[in-house]
């Protein structure tokens, strides 16, 4: 893709975007810009007490939100992402709450979709990561859908969702919890 240049100032700019992630298209914006955060919410109509995933191609795009980690637990982050798991990860005391809603953890998975791992490379920043739907509906699978369902509001981008018939897994780090499974 040869627009990561033209995604990330619009990223900047507080654009929302849809993207395909290894079940469904996913819908996000910069984790760090809250106007952006705030407008997907409402867009989604999620409330933010629920908190949001952020995805990322490497350990380096979601560190400065975590509590620090050592080598191998980056390392078992890593491979969590080969098998689409989601960890609710400890943060650091000024980890926006904008992202991580009521909770003193935060979801961050480490994609290993090839397209969405690109586009965060690409972007060189996590991407907030949430089902490309309206609370409650079935997400979109296709670009087609995306367009339809949100239209003007948001950058659609081309690809292919993975093969995974489920949403990402959710784990608690500390205890290996399935929240979501």
């Amino acid at each position: 893709m040869m627009q990561y240049r033209c995604i990330a100032a619009y990223l900047a700019r507080g654009g929302l975007i849809a993207y395909p992630t290894e079940s469904c298209y996913g819908l996000g914006c910069d984790p760090a810009n809250r106007t952006a955060v705030k407008r997907l919410l409402k867009l989604k109509q999620r409330p933010q007490k629920k908190g949001l995933i952020l995805i990322a191609s490497s350990y380096e795009q979601v560190a400065r939100y975590l509590s620090p980690l050592s080598a191998e637990q980056q390392s078992r982050l890593r491979d969590a992402g080969r098998k689409a798991i989601t960890y609710l990860m400890p943060v650091k005391r000024n980890a926006p709450r904008w992202l991580r809603g009521e909770h003193d953890t935060l979801a961050v998975r480490l994609t290993a979709h090839d397209y969405a791992r690109r586009l965060c490379k690409g972007v060189g920043s996590a991407l907030v990561s949430t089902s490309a739907n309206i609370s409650g509906m079935r997400p979109a699978k296709t670009y087609a859908e995306c367009q339809r369902m949100f239209g003007k509001h948001v950058w659609v981008l081309p690809g292919r969702v993975g093969k995974r018939r489920q949403p990402s897994t959710i784990m608690g780090w500390a205890d290996g919890r399935i929240l979501r499974g």
